[in-house]
């Protein structure tokens, strides 16, 4: 009699159908009216929007598969959204700036998704607020926490003001501040998708490779950083009192 095979780990991994694959709509209106702040406003929604979404996959994991390692679990959800990176740039389907801004916009979302994943796959909660300025270090928007969570809450601020007096409409100058953000938060790969697809006959040399190779990059840093145990705060001893 033949042994039933076990369960292909790929099954394990995050899907397109976990969560939103691109920036929602009421993201996209405050990015636009205020692109100096649009990575802050994508951190704080990712969080919000995708931390449950990560935490949820990392406990049926373990539900599944008690025991399984984290640093496994991280393999699966680098795999995957590399793979989604590479394919960030055919959601748009559209030519020129507007198209450009939204490619770096989900592949910069996309990053965040994986980032939030990784930090669920270590027993990182991806839900905590911490979890925005996390994301901001990491992606190099910012080079330090503190100063991350000051711009935080300033786009925090600034959010609140917007649903009160409403989202003004960007254009022109403001658009491309805007692509020029979010390919800064996506890193070099989408800075060079972006002009790719601006710049008539670019072509797509910089293409999915680019993009993949940022996604990469940025996962090990965040390996790196999850991966740490926690620090235990050491005890006095009766010498030290």
């Amino acid at each position: 009699m033949t042994e039933p095979q076990p369960q292909a780990a790929a099954s394990e991994e995050p899907t397109a159908d976990d969560g939103p694959v691109e920036p929602p709509a009421g993201l996209w209106d405050r990015m636009k009216s205020d692109p100096q702040y649009a990575p802050e406003h994508l951190a704080l929604e990712a969080v919000r929007r995708l931390g449950p979404e990560a935490k949820r996959w990392a406990e049926q994991s373990r539900a599944r598969q008690p025991g399984v390692p984290p640093d496994e679990l991280a393999r699966r959800a680098t795999r995957r959204f590399v793979n989604l990176a590479r394919l960030s740039g055919a959601v748009s389907g559209a030519a020129g700036l507007p198209g450009a801004v939204v490619d770096v916009g989900v592949l910069a979302w996309t990053q965040a998704r994986m980032v939030l994943h990784l930090a669920a796959a270590y027993g990182v909660d991806p839900t905590h607020g911490d979890r925005a300025s996390d994301l901001l270090v990491l992606q190099k928007v910012h080079k330090v926490a503190e100063t991350a969570r000051l711009a935080l809450g300033v786009a925090a601020g600034r959010e609140r003001a917007g649903a009160f007096f409403g989202q003004p409409t960007a254009a022109g100058r403001t658009f491309l501040r805007l692509g020029v953000k979010l390919a800064q938060m996506a890193g070099v790969g989408a800075a060079k998708r972006m002009v790719a697809k601006v710049v008539p006959g670019a072509g797509v040399v910089f293409g999915t490779w680019a993009n993949s190779a940022a996604t990469k990059d940025l996962a090990r840093r965040t390996t790196a950083l999850y991966r740490q145990p926690p620090r235990v705060p050491r005890q006095r001893s009766g010498e030290d009192t």
